[in-house]
Protein backbone atom coordinates (compact mmCIF):
# COMPACT_ATOMS: atom_id res chain seq x y z
CA UNK A 1 0.00 0.00 0.00
CA UNK A 2 1.40 3.38 -0.91
CA UNK A 3 2.44 5.72 1.89
CA UNK A 4 1.64 8.82 -0.17
CA UNK A 5 -0.70 11.22 1.62
CA UNK A 6 -3.40 13.05 -0.26
CA UNK A 7 -2.72 16.78 0.03
CA UNK A 8 -4.91 19.75 -0.62
CA UNK A 9 -3.96 22.47 -3.10
CA UNK A 10 -2.89 24.90 -0.38
CA UNK A 11 -0.59 22.30 1.20
CA UNK A 12 0.98 21.42 -2.13
CA UNK A 13 1.53 25.08 -2.93
CA UNK A 14 3.26 25.56 0.41
CA UNK A 15 5.65 22.71 -0.36
CA UNK A 16 4.41 20.36 2.40
CA UNK A 17 6.20 16.97 2.37
CA UNK A 18 4.26 14.37 0.46
CA UNK A 19 5.12 11.28 2.51
CA UNK A 20 4.61 10.22 6.14
CA UNK A 21 8.33 9.66 6.62
CA UNK A 22 9.01 13.26 5.61
CA UNK A 23 6.17 14.86 7.59
CA UNK A 24 7.24 16.90 10.68
CA UNK A 25 6.70 15.25 14.08
CA UNK A 26 3.94 16.62 16.25
CA UNK A 27 5.88 15.70 19.41
CA UNK A 28 8.39 18.17 20.87
CA UNK A 29 10.89 15.67 22.27
CA UNK A 30 13.00 18.42 23.82
CA UNK A 31 10.08 19.22 26.12
CA UNK A 32 9.17 15.57 26.73
CA UNK A 33 12.37 13.71 27.59
CA UNK A 34 13.25 15.53 30.85
CA UNK A 35 9.91 14.99 32.64
CA UNK A 36 9.70 11.50 31.11
CA UNK A 37 13.15 10.64 32.49
CA UNK A 38 12.13 11.93 35.93
CA UNK A 39 8.93 9.88 35.88
CA UNK A 40 10.73 6.71 34.78
CA UNK A 41 13.53 7.30 37.26
CA UNK A 42 11.06 7.82 40.11
CA UNK A 43 9.15 4.69 39.12
CA UNK A 44 12.31 2.57 39.06
CA UNK A 45 13.46 4.03 42.38
CA UNK A 46 10.25 3.09 44.18
CA UNK A 47 9.93 -0.22 42.31
CA UNK A 48 13.31 -1.43 43.58
CA UNK A 49 13.22 0.35 46.95
CA UNK A 50 14.91 -2.02 49.46
CA UNK A 51 12.46 -1.41 52.30
CA UNK A 52 13.11 -4.87 53.76
CA UNK A 53 16.83 -4.17 54.15
CA UNK A 54 17.63 -3.32 57.78
CA UNK A 55 20.44 -0.88 56.98
CA UNK A 56 18.31 0.98 54.44
CA UNK A 57 15.39 1.24 56.87
CA UNK A 58 17.73 2.53 59.57
CA UNK A 59 19.24 5.03 57.12
CA UNK A 60 15.77 6.37 56.27
CA UNK A 61 15.06 6.84 59.97
CA UNK A 62 18.41 8.61 60.37
CA UNK A 63 17.57 10.85 57.43
CA UNK A 64 14.26 11.88 58.98
CA UNK A 65 15.87 12.20 62.41
CA UNK A 66 18.54 14.53 61.01
CA UNK A 67 15.85 16.64 59.32
CA UNK A 68 13.93 16.79 62.63
CA UNK A 69 17.06 17.76 64.55
CA UNK A 70 17.88 20.41 61.93
CA UNK A 71 14.35 21.83 62.15
CA UNK A 72 14.44 21.94 65.95
CA UNK A 73 17.95 23.31 66.39
CA UNK A 74 18.64 25.46 63.35
CA UNK A 75 15.64 26.64 61.36
CA UNK A 76 14.10 28.96 63.94
CA UNK A 77 17.28 29.99 65.75
CA UNK A 78 19.67 30.25 62.78
CA UNK A 79 18.03 30.27 59.37
CA UNK A 80 15.04 32.52 59.99
CA UNK A 81 17.16 35.32 61.56
CA UNK A 82 19.63 34.86 58.69
CA UNK A 83 16.81 35.31 56.17
CA UNK A 84 15.84 38.58 57.81
CA UNK A 85 19.46 39.77 57.82
CA UNK A 86 19.76 38.87 54.13
CA UNK A 87 16.50 40.69 53.40
CA UNK A 88 17.85 43.66 55.32
CA UNK A 89 20.98 43.64 53.15
CA UNK A 90 18.79 43.69 50.04
CA UNK A 91 16.69 46.62 51.29
CA UNK A 92 18.88 48.76 53.57
CA UNK A 93 22.39 48.33 52.17
CA UNK A 94 22.82 50.36 49.01
CA UNK A 95 24.21 48.68 45.95
CA UNK A 96 26.81 51.42 45.79
CA UNK A 97 28.12 50.49 49.26
CA UNK A 98 28.38 46.81 48.32
CA UNK A 99 30.18 47.70 45.08
CA UNK A 100 32.53 50.03 46.95
CA UNK A 101 33.69 47.47 49.51
CA UNK A 102 32.97 44.09 47.89
CA UNK A 103 32.46 44.82 44.20
CA UNK A 104 34.46 43.33 41.35
CA UNK A 105 36.31 46.62 40.92
CA UNK A 106 37.12 47.20 44.60
CA UNK A 107 40.69 46.98 45.87
CA UNK A 108 41.73 43.42 46.67
CA UNK A 109 43.03 44.16 50.18
CA UNK A 110 39.89 46.08 51.11
CA UNK A 111 37.35 43.71 49.56
CA UNK A 112 38.86 40.44 50.78
CA UNK A 113 39.61 41.91 54.20
CA UNK A 114 36.02 43.10 54.63
CA UNK A 115 34.63 39.78 53.32
CA UNK A 116 36.69 37.57 55.62
CA UNK A 117 36.17 39.70 58.72
CA UNK A 118 32.42 40.21 58.22
CA UNK A 119 31.95 36.51 57.56
CA UNK A 120 33.93 35.40 60.60
CA UNK A 121 31.99 37.65 62.98
CA UNK A 122 28.79 35.65 62.39
CA UNK A 123 30.06 32.23 63.60
CA UNK A 124 27.33 30.40 61.66
CA UNK A 125 27.11 26.99 59.99
CA UNK A 126 27.48 26.26 56.28
CA UNK A 127 23.72 26.56 55.70
CA UNK A 128 22.99 29.65 57.82
CA UNK A 129 25.55 31.70 55.89
CA UNK A 130 23.77 31.01 52.57
CA UNK A 131 21.04 33.70 52.74
CA UNK A 132 23.68 36.27 53.66
CA UNK A 133 25.92 35.18 50.78
CA UNK A 134 22.97 35.33 48.36
CA UNK A 135 22.12 38.80 49.65
CA UNK A 136 25.53 40.40 49.03
CA UNK A 137 25.90 38.55 45.70
CA UNK A 138 22.62 39.92 44.41
CA UNK A 139 23.61 43.40 45.51
CA UNK A 140 26.63 43.31 43.23
CA UNK A 141 29.50 41.87 45.27
CA UNK A 142 32.40 40.50 43.24
CA UNK A 143 32.68 36.74 42.94
CA UNK A 144 35.99 36.56 44.82
CA UNK A 145 34.94 38.60 47.89
CA UNK A 146 31.52 36.90 47.95
CA UNK A 147 33.19 33.46 47.99
CA UNK A 148 35.62 34.63 50.67
CA UNK A 149 32.61 35.66 52.76
CA UNK A 150 30.87 32.35 52.03
CA UNK A 151 33.87 30.34 53.25
CA UNK A 152 34.85 32.52 56.21
CA UNK A 153 31.41 32.52 57.88
CA UNK A 154 31.41 28.87 58.98
CA UNK A 155 35.18 28.24 58.81
CA UNK A 156 36.68 31.18 60.72
CA UNK A 157 34.69 30.63 63.89
CA UNK A 158 36.63 31.90 66.91
CA UNK A 159 34.75 29.73 69.39
CA UNK A 160 35.16 26.61 67.21
CA UNK A 161 38.89 27.25 66.82
CA UNK A 162 39.32 27.64 70.60
CA UNK A 163 37.34 24.44 71.18
CA UNK A 164 39.47 22.64 68.57
CA UNK A 165 42.69 23.69 70.27
CA UNK A 166 41.45 22.64 73.71
CA UNK A 167 40.06 19.22 72.73
CA UNK A 168 42.09 18.13 69.70
CA UNK A 169 45.35 19.85 70.59
CA UNK A 170 46.85 23.33 70.13
CA UNK A 171 48.69 22.25 66.96
CA UNK A 172 45.46 21.36 65.14
CA UNK A 173 43.76 24.46 66.57
CA UNK A 174 46.47 26.80 65.27
CA UNK A 175 46.61 24.98 61.91
CA UNK A 176 42.84 25.30 61.55
CA UNK A 177 42.88 29.02 62.34
CA UNK A 178 45.74 29.82 59.96
CA UNK A 179 44.42 27.53 57.23
CA UNK A 180 40.88 28.93 57.36
CA UNK A 181 42.04 32.55 57.10
CA UNK A 182 44.34 31.75 54.18
CA UNK A 183 41.67 29.61 52.50
CA UNK A 184 39.06 32.35 52.50
CA UNK A 185 41.36 34.74 50.63
CA UNK A 186 43.12 32.25 48.33
CA UNK A 187 39.92 30.49 47.24
CA UNK A 188 38.29 33.85 46.58
CA UNK A 189 41.27 34.96 44.47
CA UNK A 190 41.28 31.70 42.51
CA UNK A 191 37.55 32.05 41.80
CA UNK A 192 38.15 35.59 40.59
CA UNK A 193 40.93 34.38 38.25
CA UNK A 194 38.91 31.44 36.92
CA UNK A 195 36.00 33.70 35.98
CA UNK A 196 37.94 36.93 35.42
CA UNK A 197 36.21 37.72 32.10
CA UNK A 198 32.82 37.85 33.81
CA UNK A 199 34.30 39.82 36.71
CA UNK A 200 35.95 42.32 34.36
CA UNK A 201 32.66 42.87 32.55
CA UNK A 202 30.89 43.23 35.88
CA UNK A 203 33.40 45.82 37.08
CA UNK A 204 33.12 47.72 33.79
CA UNK A 205 29.34 47.90 33.98
CA UNK A 206 29.54 49.09 37.58
CA UNK A 207 31.54 52.14 36.49
CA UNK A 208 28.49 53.50 34.68
CA UNK A 209 26.02 52.94 37.48
CA UNK A 210 24.53 56.11 38.95
CA UNK A 211 25.36 56.85 42.56
CA UNK A 212 22.36 55.71 44.62
CA UNK A 213 20.69 58.02 47.08
CA UNK A 214 21.36 57.11 50.71
CA UNK A 215 18.14 57.08 52.73
CA UNK A 216 19.78 56.94 56.17
CA UNK A 217 23.28 57.55 57.56
CA UNK A 218 25.78 54.71 57.67
CA UNK A 219 25.79 54.65 61.47
CA UNK A 220 22.06 53.93 61.54
CA UNK A 221 22.39 51.03 59.10
CA UNK A 222 25.36 49.70 61.08
CA UNK A 223 23.40 49.81 64.34
CA UNK A 224 20.44 48.09 62.70
CA UNK A 225 22.58 45.19 61.50
CA UNK A 226 24.48 45.04 64.79
CA UNK A 227 21.17 44.41 66.55
CA UNK A 228 20.23 41.64 64.10
CA UNK A 229 23.65 39.95 64.20
CA UNK A 230 23.69 40.21 68.01
CA UNK A 231 20.30 38.50 68.12
CA UNK A 232 21.49 35.72 65.79
CA UNK A 233 24.74 35.09 67.69
CA UNK A 234 23.23 35.17 71.17
CA UNK A 235 20.26 32.94 70.27
CA UNK A 236 22.56 30.29 68.78
CA UNK A 237 25.19 30.39 71.55
CA UNK A 238 25.96 26.76 72.40
CA UNK A 239 26.56 25.29 75.85
CA UNK A 240 30.34 25.06 76.50
CA UNK A 241 31.75 21.90 78.02
CA UNK A 242 33.80 23.72 80.66
CA UNK A 243 31.75 25.34 83.44
CA UNK A 244 32.88 28.59 85.03
CA UNK A 245 34.40 30.03 81.83
CA UNK A 246 33.47 33.26 80.08
CA UNK A 247 31.63 31.26 77.42
CA UNK A 248 29.49 29.51 80.04
CA UNK A 249 28.69 32.88 81.66
CA UNK A 250 27.46 34.17 78.31
CA UNK A 251 25.44 30.99 77.80
CA UNK A 252 23.70 31.52 81.16
CA UNK A 253 22.30 34.86 80.00
CA UNK A 254 21.98 34.13 76.26
CA UNK A 255 18.20 34.52 76.17
CA UNK A 256 18.33 37.82 78.06
CA UNK A 257 20.90 39.02 75.54
CA UNK A 258 18.73 37.82 72.65
CA UNK A 259 15.73 39.60 74.14
CA UNK A 260 17.74 42.78 74.57
CA UNK A 261 18.91 42.78 70.97
CA UNK A 262 15.35 42.03 69.79
CA UNK A 263 13.98 44.94 71.80
CA UNK A 264 16.70 47.23 70.43
CA UNK A 265 15.73 46.18 66.91
CA UNK A 266 12.09 47.00 67.66
CA UNK A 267 13.02 50.43 69.02
CA UNK A 268 15.04 51.18 65.89
CA UNK A 269 12.07 50.18 63.74
CA UNK A 270 9.87 52.59 65.72
CA UNK A 271 12.39 55.42 65.40
CA UNK A 272 13.39 55.00 61.76
CA UNK A 273 10.70 52.94 60.00
CA UNK A 274 7.45 54.51 61.22
CA UNK A 275 6.37 51.43 63.22
CA UNK A 276 3.77 52.45 65.81
CA UNK A 277 5.03 52.30 69.40
CA UNK A 278 1.93 50.44 70.63
CA UNK A 279 2.71 47.58 68.21
CA UNK A 280 6.16 47.19 69.77
CA UNK A 281 4.61 47.16 73.27
CA UNK A 282 2.14 44.43 72.27
CA UNK A 283 4.94 42.39 70.68
CA UNK A 284 7.10 42.74 73.81
CA UNK A 285 4.27 41.60 76.08
CA UNK A 286 3.51 38.64 73.80
CA UNK A 287 7.14 37.50 74.15
CA UNK A 288 7.59 38.25 77.85
CA UNK A 289 4.56 36.29 79.03
CA UNK A 290 5.73 32.82 77.86
CA UNK A 291 9.34 33.72 78.71
CA UNK A 292 8.38 34.32 82.35
CA UNK A 293 5.62 31.71 82.71
CA UNK A 294 7.43 28.80 81.03
CA UNK A 295 11.14 29.74 81.05
CA UNK A 296 12.09 26.10 80.48
CA UNK A 297 10.79 26.44 76.90
CA UNK A 298 12.69 29.46 75.53
CA UNK A 299 12.01 28.38 71.94
CA UNK A 300 8.30 29.13 72.50
CA UNK A 301 9.00 32.76 73.36
CA UNK A 302 11.50 33.02 70.52
CA UNK A 303 8.95 31.65 68.02
CA UNK A 304 6.32 34.12 69.22
CA UNK A 305 8.90 36.86 68.83
CA UNK A 306 9.48 35.87 65.21
CA UNK A 307 5.75 35.99 64.50
CA UNK A 308 5.50 39.37 66.23
CA UNK A 309 8.44 40.65 64.19
CA UNK A 310 6.73 39.61 60.95
CA UNK A 311 3.58 41.41 62.10
CA UNK A 312 5.60 44.59 62.74
CA UNK A 313 6.99 44.34 59.22
CA UNK A 314 3.79 43.56 57.35
CA UNK A 315 1.43 45.93 59.15
CA UNK A 316 3.57 49.00 58.44
CA UNK A 317 3.69 50.42 54.93
CA UNK A 318 6.96 51.24 53.23
CA UNK A 319 10.40 49.71 53.57
CA UNK A 320 9.38 47.24 56.29
CA UNK A 321 7.12 45.53 53.76
CA UNK A 322 10.00 45.48 51.27
CA UNK A 323 12.16 43.98 54.01
CA UNK A 324 9.69 41.14 54.57
CA UNK A 325 9.29 40.53 50.82
CA UNK A 326 13.05 40.30 50.27
CA UNK A 327 13.43 37.92 53.23
CA UNK A 328 10.58 35.77 51.96
CA UNK A 329 12.17 35.57 48.49
CA UNK A 330 15.37 34.18 50.03
CA UNK A 331 13.40 31.70 52.14
CA UNK A 332 11.47 30.40 49.11
CA UNK A 333 14.67 29.89 47.14
CA UNK A 334 16.80 28.30 49.86
CA UNK A 335 14.59 26.30 52.23
CA UNK A 336 13.38 23.55 49.81
CA UNK A 337 16.93 22.87 48.62
CA UNK A 338 18.21 22.73 52.18
CA UNK A 339 15.51 20.23 53.17
CA UNK A 340 16.39 17.93 50.25
CA UNK A 341 20.09 18.23 51.03
CA UNK A 342 19.66 17.44 54.73
CA UNK A 343 17.53 14.38 53.94
CA UNK A 344 20.08 13.03 51.45
CA UNK A 345 23.01 13.74 53.79
CA UNK A 346 21.22 11.94 56.62
CA UNK A 347 20.41 8.98 54.39
CA UNK A 348 24.02 8.53 53.30
CA UNK A 349 25.99 9.50 56.41
CA UNK A 350 23.46 9.58 59.25
CA UNK A 351 23.53 11.94 62.20
CA UNK A 352 26.65 12.69 64.26
CA UNK A 353 27.25 9.54 66.29
CA UNK A 354 24.96 7.38 64.13
CA UNK A 355 25.19 5.66 60.76
CA UNK A 356 23.47 5.99 57.40
CA UNK A 357 23.92 3.84 54.32
CA UNK A 358 27.71 4.33 54.47
CA UNK A 359 29.16 2.47 57.52
CA UNK A 360 31.23 4.67 59.81
CA UNK A 361 33.99 2.02 60.02
CA UNK A 362 34.55 2.44 56.30
CA UNK A 363 35.27 6.11 56.86
CA UNK A 364 37.47 5.66 59.94
CA UNK A 365 39.36 2.86 58.18
CA UNK A 366 40.10 5.02 55.15
CA UNK A 367 41.49 8.07 56.93
CA UNK A 368 44.33 6.51 58.90
CA UNK A 369 47.89 7.62 58.24
CA UNK A 370 48.80 10.55 56.04
CA UNK A 371 48.51 9.28 52.48
CA UNK A 372 47.16 11.34 49.60
CA UNK A 373 44.09 9.09 49.48
CA UNK A 374 43.39 9.47 53.22
CA UNK A 375 43.52 13.27 53.02
CA UNK A 376 41.49 13.40 49.82
CA UNK A 377 38.87 11.05 51.23
CA UNK A 378 38.62 13.09 54.45
CA UNK A 379 38.19 16.29 52.41
CA UNK A 380 35.47 14.82 50.20
CA UNK A 381 33.54 13.28 53.11
CA UNK A 382 33.84 16.52 55.06
CA UNK A 383 32.63 18.52 52.05
CA UNK A 384 29.44 16.47 51.67
CA UNK A 385 28.63 15.83 55.33
CA UNK A 386 26.60 18.41 57.26
CA UNK A 387 28.20 19.81 60.42
CA UNK A 388 26.30 22.12 62.72
CA UNK A 389 28.42 24.77 64.42
CA UNK A 390 30.94 23.14 66.84
CA UNK A 391 29.73 19.56 66.21
CA UNK A 392 32.75 18.79 64.03
CA UNK A 393 35.05 18.81 67.08
CA UNK A 394 33.51 15.90 69.06
CA UNK A 395 33.03 13.95 65.81
CA UNK A 396 36.71 14.32 64.99
CA UNK A 397 37.64 13.45 68.55
CA UNK A 398 35.94 10.07 68.05
CA UNK A 399 37.53 9.55 64.62
CA UNK A 400 41.01 10.36 65.92
CA UNK A 401 40.43 7.90 68.73
CA UNK A 402 39.55 5.30 66.07
CA UNK A 403 42.87 5.83 64.27
CA UNK A 404 42.36 8.90 62.06
CA UNK A 405 45.62 10.68 61.20
CA UNK A 406 46.22 14.33 62.09
CA UNK A 407 46.56 15.33 58.43
CA UNK A 408 43.15 13.94 57.39
CA UNK A 409 41.68 15.44 60.58
CA UNK A 410 42.81 18.93 59.52
CA UNK A 411 41.63 18.29 55.96
CA UNK A 412 38.15 17.45 57.27
CA UNK A 413 38.18 20.51 59.55
CA UNK A 414 39.00 22.83 56.64
CA UNK A 415 36.50 21.31 54.19
CA UNK A 416 33.69 20.18 56.49
CA UNK A 417 32.30 23.24 58.30
CA UNK A 418 32.40 25.40 55.14
CA UNK A 419 30.64 22.91 52.84
CA UNK A 420 27.83 20.39 52.93
CA UNK A 421 25.52 18.76 50.41
CA UNK A 422 22.61 21.11 51.31
CA UNK A 423 25.02 24.03 51.07
CA UNK A 424 26.15 22.99 47.56
CA UNK A 425 22.58 22.71 46.24
CA UNK A 426 21.79 26.26 47.34
CA UNK A 427 25.08 27.72 46.09
CA UNK A 428 24.35 26.22 42.66
CA UNK A 429 20.97 27.96 42.58
CA UNK A 430 22.67 31.30 43.34
CA UNK A 431 25.84 31.32 41.20
CA UNK A 432 25.33 28.42 38.77
CA UNK A 433 26.80 24.96 38.27
CA UNK A 434 30.23 25.90 36.90
CA UNK A 435 31.12 28.29 39.70
CA UNK A 436 29.80 25.87 42.34
CA UNK A 437 31.87 22.99 40.98
CA UNK A 438 34.95 25.24 40.88
CA UNK A 439 34.41 26.39 44.49
CA UNK A 440 33.88 22.87 45.85
CA UNK A 441 36.89 21.56 43.92
CA UNK A 442 39.13 24.33 45.24
CA UNK A 443 38.07 23.66 48.83
CA UNK A 444 38.64 19.92 48.51
CA UNK A 445 42.02 20.28 46.75
CA UNK A 446 43.35 22.88 49.17
CA UNK A 447 42.12 20.94 52.20
CA UNK A 448 43.84 17.81 50.85
CA UNK A 449 47.15 19.62 50.29
CA UNK A 450 46.96 21.28 53.71
CA UNK A 451 46.29 17.93 55.35
CA UNK A 452 49.28 16.36 53.61
CA UNK A 453 51.60 19.18 54.69
CA UNK A 454 50.34 19.25 58.27
CA UNK A 455 50.41 15.48 58.56
CA UNK A 456 54.03 15.39 57.34
CA UNK A 457 55.03 18.07 59.87
CA UNK A 458 53.18 16.30 62.71
CA UNK A 459 54.90 12.96 62.03
CA UNK A 460 58.25 14.42 61.06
Amino acid sequence: MSDVISLGPAQKAAGTPATESEAPSLIDWQAVWKPLAMIVGGFLLFFFLPVDNARFSHAVIESLALAKWYAQEHVLLCLVPAFFIAGGVAVFVSQGAVMKYLGAGAGKVLSYGVASVSGSVLAVCSCTVLPLFAGIWKRGAGLGPAIAFLYSGPAINVLAIILTARILGPDIGVARAVGAVIFSVVIGLFMHLLFRKEETAKAASAMYMPTPEVERPLWQTTLLFAAMVGLLVSATWGRPEQAGSLWSAVFAIKWWLAGGFAFLLGVLMVRWMRVKPYKLVIAAIAVLVPALVVPQYPLLAFSIGLVAFVMLQTTTRGETESWFTASWDFAKQIMPLLLVGVLVAGLLLGRPGAEGLIPSQWISGLVGGNSLWANLFASVVGAFMYFATLTEVPILQGLIGAGMGKGPALALLLAGPALSLPNMLVIRSVIGTRKTVAFVTLVVVMATISGLIFGSMATG
